[in-house]
């Protein structure tokens, strides 16, 4: 080593004995530990208290640090920006890479009482220089960084690197257009909608990003990272917003999201839906890419300004999400808060991609922790129908024995709900079902997916409700057509749907002998009189008079009976062109036997003779037609099939 590396070498280990000894002692102490390590640094050596930089070499420093302090004054003071000529700022650079390099030289000498003179001086002309660099990072900032303009379509895979920015002479005549057009003019205007992800956005030309490269690396080798961070930021963080703006989201706070009509946050879903996509896929990835370029080789203040240029937008889509998850549970928002689920499911890769260094990964844990509690919604929305099935009082009765509203409303939300069954099984799967939630289902629990349970527990709470509402019918038979129009609803809503896949195959079955059920205690309490009157005596030898006198009460009877049956059942209701048909049929098997038996044992009675046909009111057509005319129901009773 040279005479001069060893005196540098010396002076080192002396500014470290000095920098961590509190007092002489422990000075001296270390010295001797440097001693014992090599033998350079012997007692003798570095037994100076203070070590004396040449004069000569304080004189060089004085004179060299003149020649900068001229040339950064040239540029600081300079009203034109430097970057604008690009032989000024490389030597602008040069200037500021001389000032660092000499600061760095002769720090380890900051004791001496001249040095430290001078290089406080070279510490105030390099805060100049930061200052002046930071208003030119500022300046190519804004002059290069144009907002992506998403009013129009980009091809996939497209770069924005290559597009021209719009010039000043084009700018006007937009104004101009504007003008002519009645806008105003602080309008943002409103992106096309965005159907292909796959684009990268070079916000900055290839040049300027250089440019700032540069810039970036002098500012971090100078101390003034955070400042230069800070510059960053603060002008792409407006590009953000205004990008998010075109996209037509709002800026509102959770008390303004909870104040809005469902039909304006049905909207703003909508468009937070597209926005986020776009802001996840497209613009924060493009922001992470040119935070990588302009620090390049500074990866924590890469992270940090990224942080800081995604954070406000950020926070303001999780916000938003928030707000609707913590709203109200109405059961009609279910289909667009699980559009928020899914979206924001989709999307979670995207935050834990983006959002995972030690500045942003706050992010990344919110935007999950907001996605569960958007699953907490869902959960209590249908915790919520099952309370307004509960509370669905059993006052009036429908017209006619005919569709209930509750049963309509409850099997069309629970089939358009399935059709997101994949969601939804991921929502419930992760709370199970504890069977203390669910007393009246069987061991189908065990064997059954959180979603199954779920969906059977509401089936049960519907079924009860309408048994409930079944008895505030006086006649037991339009009770029955009640449960019979209800039930056949409830079996068609769920076959052939996800809604019948989650309850399965036995439920159907189970559900369909049922309503066969209602039909027979209907058939029992509405005819088994009816049958009961056309039923033949066969008590043994009756006298001719007594017999005819029988069979034409008997007659008398049915008549009337029948005719008071059809009369009323005829306003009743049943919805389904089927089961009407099936109740008709049924009804014409059991009935059409008995009262051809009936009036051919009518007609053979001596003591009737040929007056016989005079009593017989119906032939089996006029049977047939009236039984035809049963639930047809009224205007009042037959409701929506739908």
């Amino acid at each position: 080593m040279s005479e001069n590396g060893e005196e540098k070498l010396l002076a080192v280990a002396r500014h470290i004995a000095k920098t961590l000894g509190h007092n002489n002692n422990m000075a001296d102490d270390i010295l001797q530990i440097f001693s014992n390590f090599d033998g350079r640094f012997s007692k003798e050596n570095l037994s100076e208290k203070v070590v004396d930089a040449d004069p000569r070499a304080c004189a060089a420093l004085d004179h060299s640090l003149k020649t900068l302090d001229r040339r950064i004054s040239h540029y600081v003071s300079s009203d034109r920006p430097i970057w604008a000529d690009s032989a000024d700022a490389a030597a602008f650079l040069d200037t500021v890479d001389d000032v660092v390099a000499a600061v760095a030289e002769w720090n380890h000498l900051a004791g001496d009482k001249s040095v430290g003179a001078l290089l406080i001086r070279a510490e105030e002309m390099l805060q100049h220089a930061m200052f002046r660099l930071e208003d030119e990072f500022r300046s190519l900032m804004e002059r290069g960084g144009e907002s992506f303009d998403l009013t129009r379509p980009y091809r996939s895979g497209e770069s924005t690197e290559n597009l021209p920015f719009d010039s000043e002479e084009e700018e006007d005549e937009e104004i101009d257009d504007q003008a002519r057009n009645g806008e105003h003019e602080d309008q943002i205007p409103v992106a096309m909608p965005v159907t292909d992800y796959d684009i990268v956005i070079d916000a900055l030309p290839s040049g300027t990003i250089n440019d700032l490269h540069e810039i970036a690396k002098r500012m971090v080798a100078g101390g003034f990272g955070k400042e230069c961070s800070h510059v960053y930021s603060s002008c792409r963080r407006e590009f953000l917003e205004e990008s998010l703006s075109r996209l037509g989201l709002q800026k509102l706070s959770i008390e303004d999201v909870h104040k809005m009509s469902w039909q304006d946050l049905e909207d703003e879903i909508e468009r937070w839906i597209k926005a986020s996509n776009v802001a996840l896929k497209i613009l924060f990835p493009s922001e992470r890419r040119l935070c990588d370029r302009v620090f390049f080789g500074f990866s924590s203040a890469a992270d940090f300004s990224f942080m800081e240029v995604c954070r406000g937008s950020t926070i303001q889509l999780l916000n938003f999400a928030d707000a609707v998850a913590i709203g109200s549970r109405s059961p009609e928002r279910l289909f667009r808060i699980l559009d928020l689920f899914e979206t924001l499911r989709d999307l979670i890769p995207e935050f834990e991609s983006l959002f995972c260094d030690q500045y942003s990964v706050s992010l990344r844990n919110e935007a999950i922790t907001i996605w569960k509690r958007l699953g907490e919604a869902i959960r209590g929305i249908f915790m919520e129908l099952e309370n307004l099935i509960r509370r669905d009082p059993a006052k009036s009765a429908v017209p006619g024995g005919g569709l209930h509203p509750i049963t309509r409303y409850v099997m069309n939300y629970l089939r358009a709900a399935c059709r997101s069954r994949q969601t939804l099984e991921q929502v419930f799967e992760d709370y199970g079902h504890p069977l203390k939630e669910y007393p009246k289902l069987d061991d189908r629990v065990a064997h059954s997916s959180s979603l199954s349970v779920q969906m059977d527990w509401i089936m049960e709470l519907l079924e009860s409700n309408l048994e409930a509402k079944s008895k505030i019918y006086k006649d037991p038979a339009l009770c029955y057509v009640f449960l019979m129009n209800n039930g056949r609803y409830i079996v068609q809503k769920s076959k052939d749907s996800e809604l019948g896949t989650l309850l399965g195959d036995d439920w159907i079955r189970k559900h369909t002998a049922k309503v066969r059920q209602y039909h027979v205690h209907y058939q029992r309490s509405s005819w088994n009189k009816v049958l009961g009157i056309l039923k033949l005596d066969s008590n043994g030898p009756v006298p001719p008079n007594a017999v005819a006198k029988s069979m034409k009460e008997k007659l008398k009877s049915f008549n009337m009976l029948f005719e008071d049956i059809c009369r009323v059942q005829s306003s009743w209701f049943v919805f389904d062109e089927q089961l009407r048909e099936e109740i008709r049929i049924s009804l014409e098997k059991i009935l059409l036997p008995a009262y051809g038996n009936f009036i051919g044992r009518f007609q053979s009675v001596p003591e009737l003779g040929k007056h016989a046909d005079k009593y017989i009111k119906y032939g089996t057509e006029g049977i047939e037609a009236r039984l035809n005319d049963l639930f047809q129901g009224s205007s009042g009773s037959t409701g929506s099939r739908k």
